[in-house]
């Protein structure tokens, strides 16, 4: 096929070579169509659907869906820096209960190698806002930024990029950084798809594919009115564009906390709940630890593998000279599945729900170049033991009780794990605990009510609950107090 010569010296000089006579649909004509050059920052809002990525309410299913009532975005692409602000609320689906919807007003930032939000802080009065760093999300906010039609074209021509003829226009590739950037240019010198790829723990290298559509001028600003990306396979923004501003003032300065801001240190503590079962708590996210005759077995690998690694580092020193067998999944959301390559690589089998082993086997065969995991690295082949409504294992002792929790709106193929001679049971997401002295909910979560109905029909006797998230250990009575005492008799 036929190679466009590239300009590697900047837009000026794309610029210059358009107005030489450069073909229509290459980089050069599309940063003079589009101004790439002279647009030091643009500001567009609009309204939509935006997506929860990773928290499918089954593994075959897309990301949950929102609606936008308000969504703008403030670039500057010399600093580089970005503002998203959002007003949603989570679709209502019939035939899922769940949770009434509630406003969401997400204040997101980045500035160069910094991200962070502004958000109130828990237990603060309403409006107090704080800056909470979010390093974690650096690598993907500065792809939103390269992933517009004008960042695309800036970062092309900042990055030595290549150009191949294509349907008329051109296919520009670029690298910045570790991230590849693949774009589409037209024969109307419009930038059209943005493609690139970001890590992810489940996923791996992750493509995230950005389409524009129905160019129109806004005040001067040729720009795209219709902006859709999908991450994972599945939508994550549908953006119907109303207002287009380029050149407003986008100053971004890094709150000082934010600046020094370190990662802190993944910290797991082991609370004993009863002879061989220990509470690993830390973070948001908890896990179980079960001591058997000549083995171990864990409930949850969540968030990712700093996280895990952690976790079998507390599990080896509290449950020495044994090795950890099985590694119960409560469900498929990638809060509480980012961690389980991790414990494929130590060997574990991976015990979860029939619908979530299709899912995994395709994800992780995916590549992990990006951000190499221990997984990647040792190629280990993973194993499952799968179940629908019970699965049970025992060493001869203790028997371990995986239920499928049914008709739960937050997930399809959703378990919870109950050791009958403890009267432990140990759940992720279904419920809460909140602190000993905070007031019982305006209105019960519906998948509460749902695990405590879940818990009678199985006619389980519960003394504590290990939930997977929160403060404190919790007993039945906090439980039916969270649901109110209406929707639950004495256990």
């Amino acid at each position: 096929m036929k190679r466009f010569a590239v300009l590697t010296c900047g837009l000026a000089a794309l610029v210059a070579a358009a107005a030489c006579g450069q073909p229509a649909g290459t980089l050069a004509a599309a940063a003079d169509a589009l101004k790439a050059s002279d647009t030091k920052s643009i500001e567009y809002s609009g309204t939509g659907k935006w997506f929860q990525f990773g928290q499918a309410p089954s593994a075959t299913q897309p990301w949950p869906q929102f609606d936008v009532t308000a969504f703008t975005a403030s670039i500057n692409y010399e600093a580089p820096a970005a503002r998203v602000q959002m007003t949603r609320k989570q679709t209502v689906d019939p035939a899922r209960v769940r949770p009434a919807p509630v406003e969401q007003k997400p204040d997101q930032y980045i500035s160069g190698t910094s991200a962070w939000n502004m958000a109130t802080p828990a237990g603060a009065p309403a409006g107090t806002l704080s800056a909470a760093p979010q390093p974690a999300a650096v690598e993907e906010r500065m792809m939103e930024i390269w992933s517009t039609p004008h960042g695309f074209l800036r970062a092309a021509a900042a990055n030595n990029a290549t150009s191949t003829a294509a349907n008329g226009g051109s296919e520009v590739t670029f690298t910045a950084g570790k991230n590849k950037y693949v774009g589409t240019i037209n024969a109307q010198n419009d930038v059209t798809r943005v493609q690139t790829w970001i890590d992810n723990p489940v996923l791996g290298d992750t493509l995230v594919d950005t389409t524009f559509a129905d160019y129109r001028d806004f005040g001067g600003v040729r720009f795209p009115a219709h902006i859709t990306r999908a991450q994972g396979g599945h939508p994550v923004l549908d953006l119907t564009v109303s207002s287009v501003k380029a050149n407003q003032a986008v100053d971004l300065p890094v709150p000082e906390n934010v600046k020094a801001a370190t990662a802190p240190p993944v910290v797991v503590t082991a609370e004993k709940l009863a002879d061989g079962v220990f509470y690993l708590k830390g973070g948001t996210h908890h896990s179980l630890a079960i001591d058997q005759a000549d083995h171990i077995v864990v409930v949850e690998g969540p968030q990712s593998e700093e996280r895990s690694l952690a976790v079998i580092a507390k599990v080896k020193e509290t449950i020495p000279n044994k090795p950890i067998k099985y590694l119960i999944n409560t469900h498929v959301h990638f809060d509480h599945s980012g961690g389980l390559r991790t414990w494929v690589d130590e060997g574990a089998t991976i015990v979860t729900h029939e619908l979530n082993k299709p899912y995994y086997e395709q994800a992780w065969a995916a590549p992990h170049t990006l951000n190499p995991d221990k997984l990647a690295q040792s190629k280990k082949a993973a194993t499952f033991e799968t179940f629908s409504g019970k699965y049970m294992l025992t060493d001869g002792k203790r028997t371990i009780e995986v239920y499928e929790i049914q008709g739960s709106g937050h997930n399809d193929g959703f378990a919870m794990v109950y050791l009958r001679k403890e009267k432990i049971l140990a759940e992720g997401d279904a419920y809460t605990p909140a602190a000993a002295d905070a007031p019982p909910p305006a209105m019960p979560n519906p998948f509460s009510v749902n695990l405590y109905e879940n818990i009678q029909r199985l006619k389980l006797d519960v003394k504590q609950i290990a939930a997977l998230h929160g403060p404190r250990i919790a007993t039945m009575a906090d439980l039916r107090t969270a649901i109110g005492a209406g929707k639950a008799s004495a256990n």
